[in-house]
């Protein structure tokens, strides 16, 4: 059984299954006729993705924004329950998964929408679905993704599994599992906070708010559009961010000294919003800075955060935290699953010396593992909880 990580983001869409990985922005257009191609550019599977799903054709991500007509994005959830996460999510689910069989999906909500949307998203991409994906050298490839299992979990929890989970779905760190610990999960239209004690979720410390990275390209549109008459949409604005600068009809306009003004007011933002939430929860191990949007923030967030703040490594792209976090979590919980059915197979056909296999093999179990070493079993619990929910 394939597990695949699935985050259908507002700004980006993410899978993960442990090997490979997919990005695109979360942009459909209506699909063109393209008269001439030229094959030169850009070759990854995401530069220009044309599918038809239910059939409908459409250009996505990149492809969108250069081809269609019409693109269309959105920052209200419920268009993008209702009208991007089939399309995206299965868009995903087939480049990035190896099977040909049922696959099992871990994907997460944002704090405030979680109880709202769960059964809603299981719905939108649970079955099996027939994508067809037209490549460039005019090759169709028509695939079968069947999303047998579905888990939901908290959005910010994911990057907490990524740093405590190796690939195989085994603890790797047991100190943090054993931690309180507050994570601060900034995407493009929301930033997620939450606290998980001992793995176990904390409602209290956990909540969302409309403070993502697109307040901040808000703010870049509209001085742009001011000073050159041009309006631009939020999705265009994120190559030019890194670079500070953006060309308009051949006239250069600076962006460094704004986006510097605008960050240090969004990261004061977030701070105030995160000591006000967690003003009760001064015993917070450590804080986890998550999401596509901490890193252009973190510089800017972090001196104002009072606390232990777990630093961004450099050298990762931040955007699949979460993503990589619930595929670790997948293999951890239908990974136990197997184990526990094996166990009751091996008894129900009366063979003792299999179940004894399977007994010592159990004893590896994650959950064990955590509370043999660490002599105590809140951590166990927390991850108990959450494999049984959905």
């Amino acid at each position: 059984m394939e597990i695949v990580g699935i985050d259908v983001g507002f700004g980006f869409t993410k899978a993960y299954n442990g090997k490979n990985s997919i990005i695109f922005k979360s942009l459909i257009g209506d699909a063109t006729d393209i008269q001439f191609r030229s094959f030169l550019g850009e070759e990854e599977s995401s530069s220009n993705l044309h599918i038809t799903l239910n059939d409908k054709s459409y250009f996505l991500g990149n492809y969108a924004e250069q081809q269609s007509n019409i693109a269309e994005f959105t920052l209200d959830q419920e268009k993008l329950i209702e009208n991007f996460v089939k399309i995206l999510a299965i868009t995903a689910a087939g480049i990035c998964s190896d099977s040909t069989g049922p696959i099992n999906v871990v994907t997460g909500l944002p704090v405030g929408y979680l109880k709202r949307d769960s059964r809603r998203l299981k719905e939108m991409i649970q079955g099996i679905h027939e994508i067809t994906y037209h490549n460039m050298n005019g090759k169709d490839e028509t695939r079968r993704v069947h999303i047998d299992k579905i888990h939901v979990i908290p959005q910010p929890i994911g990057s907490i599994f990524n740093l405590i989970f190796d690939e195989y779905g085994k603890i790797k760190d047991k100190n943090l599992a054993l931690q309180k610990l507050g994570v601060v999960d900034i995407g493009f239209k929301t930033t997620d906070f939450s606290i998980f004690d001992h793995l176990q979720y904390i409602e209290r410390g956990s909540s969302t708010m409309d403070t993502g990275i697109s307040k901040c390209f808000s703010v870049f549109a509209n001085k742009l559009r001011q000073e050159s008459n041009i309006t631009i949409e939020l999705y265009r604005i994120f190559k030019f961010v890194a670079a500070g600068m953006i060309k308009i009809k051949g006239k250069e306009y600076n962006i460094s000294n704004l986006k510097k003004r605008v960050y240090t007011h969004a990261a004061s933002a977030i701070a105030a919003d995160l000591n006000r939430l967690w003003e009760n929860d001064w015993d917070i191990d450590s804080i986890i800075l998550s999401g596509g949007g901490s890193v252009e923030l973190a510089e800017y967030l972090s001196p104002n955060i009072e606390g232990n703040v777990i630093p961004i490594p450099k050298k990762i792209d931040a955007r699949f935290n979460n993503v990589q976090g619930y595929c670790k979590f997948g293999k951890y919980k239908w990974g136990a699953e197997k184990i526990t059915s094996e166990k009751t197979k091996a008894k129900s056909t009366n063979r003792p010396e299999t179940a004894a296999k399977i007994q010592k093999k159990s004893e590896t179990d994650t959950e064990t593992d955590i509370a043999k070493d660490a002599k105590q079993d809140n951590a166990s619990k927390g991850l108990s909880w959450l494999r049984r929910q959905n």
